[in-house]
């Protein structure tokens, strides 16, 4: 059973490129939102295994986003990815309801199927 990924990013460019980097890696996206509205229609609609979820969303953060995307579907896992470095957000990612964080560089299915697995709950560096 292939992993069922959402991806929540204001970039297209980025959504095309982790879409298709997942895809090569096994992981299945069933969807791509840019937006928080987007992001919580999709969630519901689609029940993701895990959801990749930008920082950054434009005028939105992804920090604030987390808690509704976790009651909106409690059996989500919600990994954070950012380009900046996860010591500029370690507080922060730490206290969001969030299994890890995986910098946009270091993104791929492996990296996922790793935060997803048993014990392998503590943020990437």
């Amino acid at each position: 059973m292939s992993t069922r990924c959402l991806i929540v990013d204001d970039s297209a460019r980025f959504l095309e490129a982790a879409r298709a980097l997942l895809e090569h890696d096994g992981i299945r996206v069933v969807g791509v939102a840019s937006t928080g509205g987007e992001a919580l229609a999709r969630i519901a609609e689609l029940a993701p295994d895990i959801v990749l979820l930008d920082l950054d969303l434009g005028g939105e953060s992804g920090l604030d986003l987390a808690p509704a995307l976790a009651r909106a579907s409690p059996s989500a896992v919600i990994v954070l990815t950012s380009a900046h470095p996860l010591e500029d957000v370690k507080e922060l990612v730490a206290a969001a309801p969030v299994r890890g964080f995986l910098h946009k560089s270091r993104l791929s299915g492996q990296a996922l199927r790793d935060l997803l697995g048993p014990g392998q709950g503590s943020p990437e560096h």
